[in-house]
């Protein structure tokens, strides 16, 4: 997977709630805390789409994997 552009990232937010979001490097995806859902970032491309972002696992932590 190529990286993210660190400013694409800057001024990337959740297109649901407009809210920050944070950079997952382990699934390399952006994750948006407040709508409880990660975009997945394929070719480097972050897929701003809900029906493609997956549900968080509530209670979970990324350590808990």
């Amino acid at each position: 997977d190529q990286p993210v552009d660190s400013r694409l990232l800057a001024v990337l937010v959740c297109p649901v709630t407009k809210g920050p979001l944070e950079y997952d490097n382990k699934n390399n995806e952006l994750v948006s805390r407040q709508l409880g859902k990660a975009f997945p970032i394929r070719a480097g491309v972050p897929i701003m789409l809900v029906d493609e972002a997956r549900d968080l696992d509530v209670g979970r932590g990324p350590s808990d994997e």
